[in-house]
């Protein structure tokens, strides 16, 4: 199996695209390739001249970072973090001496790690990974000729893994221009430049293979995709067009064995440059917000809603106390468009609000109920500490276990039982105060609660758009689900809310 790898001080991972446009190919008759309407294709002389005249001129651009930071830092990343050898310790007696009670974590070595950046203004900013810097005390940047600076300041954004370093040298220092990543297209070629294993400045060669991915290792992504080699201190380096322009921030590997496999992952620049322009200017990112969490719309909740395929995203959770909660949104509403910008999903929803000045007052199309309605919303500035990522640290998630009741109510037909949340369930789920609606109390597996991701503990707050707040309620609201169109329900997790449906077979 592979697994995603996101690139920090001790794991780096960087992305390849390509600047070349792709060849355009079409068919005539069925198994007819029109091959003249294939441009001609460069020759290997060709293809190496540009890739040689690319490299010439960014290389002096590219830098090596070399961070040291305290124990414990980097996010519960780094081979210091305290957490991590206590679980060592306990999962594995007899390999290891027991760990005395009086260890002191501050007494271990500054954690040192690498990574790479690329220079984006004359004066000595540095552009880069949020994760390379992020828990550094030390941060030493290191020129492509060999000149060594001491950062003099460094800012990042966990949310969209971009930071930005200061450097004071005298002269100007050679810049990469920034390109236009939205002009990038499967097949481009692009190199990606940085220090690998921290052997020295490399440049590797592929092609975007695809672009806005979203694997689901950071809160802000779009990615683009490549299969130019990247490894390890990679991360933070450029991905750079056959115009010598930066199109992306080599970021993330997907890996079965911790290295190049062939599929990395790189911030587009566009969205880079405004959040280091942020940070520039303010020292943070400065970025409005709703206050929803929002849902993609698969087939199945496309058809339940009836969202044309391309268009809206799906609120999933309202929270208390935020903009979309004042103005009335609810869970369930898709929004359709902002402003009268039509929103074709959940990332771009996103890039459209953080950016709008805090304090702006917009009109937000929903379909609520099988109707079309608008509503005003007052954005605010998002929270320093709103999401994980700003928070720089995710809460352990407590283990889950099964309560025994004899009030569970059993839908075998979708594989699962509910039951109202008592006391006793609240303490064995460790659920929240107040919390409403019902506990899921089991999940078979190889049924349609299994398959849409069900667990016990889960929370069902609604059928269909029904509340539900006990068990009889939402016995009530099953039965009057009309056959064949699924089970929709609202799932609670935590502090994170999701729709599913629930299907049986014909």
């Amino acid at each position: 199996m592979s697994s995603l790898v996101k690139i920090g001080k001790w794991m780096f991972a960087v992305v390849a695209g390509v600047g070349l446009g792709a060849a355009a190919v079409a068919l005539s008759q069925p198994g007819d390739l029109a091959l003249e309407t294939v441009p001609a294709a460069p020759s290997p002389q060709d293809l190496s001249m540009a890739f040689r005249h690319v490299a010439e001129h960014s290389l002096p651009a590219i830098v090596a970072i070399d961070t040291v930071g305290s124990a414990g830092t980097n996010g519960g990343q780094g081979p210091h973090d305290e957490e991590f050898f206590r679980r060592f310790f306990e999962e594995n007696p007899g390999q290891a001496p027991e760990m005395p009670e009086d260890f002191n974590f501050e007494d271990l070595p500054p954690e040192q790690g690498n990574g790479s950046g690329f220079i984006i203004d004359a004066s000595g900013i540095v552009m880069t990974n949020s994760h390379v810097v992020e828990g550094a005390e030390r941060v030493v940047v290191r020129m492509f000729d060999g000149r060594e600076y001491e950062a003099t300041s460094w800012d990042y954004d966990p949310r969209s893994d971009v930071a930005v370093i200061h450097i004071e040298a005298d002269g100007e220092l050679p810049v990469i221009p920034l390109g236009d990543s939205s002009q990038m297209q499967i097949g481009d070629w692009v190199l990606a430049m940085g220090n690998p294993f921290n052997v020295g400045t490399t440049v590797t060669a592929g092609i975007i293979s695809a672009i806005g991915r979203g694997p689901g290792i950071n809160e802000r992504e779009d990615y683009l995709q490549t299969d130019a080699a990247i490894n390890p201190g990679n991360s933070g380096g450029p991905l750079v067009s056959l115009n010598g322009e930066v199109v992306g921030i080599n970021t993330a590997i997907s890996t079965q064995s911790g290295g190049y496999d062939g599929v990395g992952f790189s911030i587009p620049i566009n969205m880079a440059r405004w959040a280091a322009d942020q940070l520039i200017e303010h020292g943070y990112v400065r970025r409005s917000y709703l206050g929803v969490a929002l849902q993609e719309l698969d087939g199945a909740l496309r058809g339940h809603f009836g969202v044309p395929l391309g268009q809206g995203a799906l609120v999933g959770q309202v929270i208390p106390n935020t903009p979309a909660d004042a103005a009335g949104l609810e869970a369930g509403d898709v929004i359709l468009s902002i402003d009268g910008n039509v929103i074709n999903g959940r990332a771009h929803l996103q890039e459209i609000v953080e950016r709008i000045e805090p304090g702006t007052t917009v009109t937000c199309g929903i379909l609520r109920d099988g109707g079309n309605m608008d509503i005003e919303i007052s954005l605010e500035e998002m929270p320093s500490d709103f999401t994980p990522a700003m928070q720089r640290r995710r809460p352990a998630t407590p283990e889950e276990e099964e309560p025994e009741t004899e009030e569970a109510m059993s839908y075998q037909q979708y594989g699962f039982e509910v039951s109202d949340i008592t006391d006793d369930v609240v303490e064995q789920f460790e659920l929240p105060d107040n919390v409403e609606g019902v506990v899921v109390v089991s999940v078979e597996a190889d049924t349609p609660a299994g398959d849409a991701g069900l667990t016990a503990g889960d929370i069902i707050t609604k059928v269909g758009q029904q509340d539900v707040s006990s068990a009889e309620e939402f016995d009530a609201a099953v039965q009057e689900m009309q056959p064949g169109k699924g089970l929709l329900l609202q799932v609670q997790r935590g502090e994170a809310s999701r729709f599913v449906i629930l299907k049986t077979e014909e």
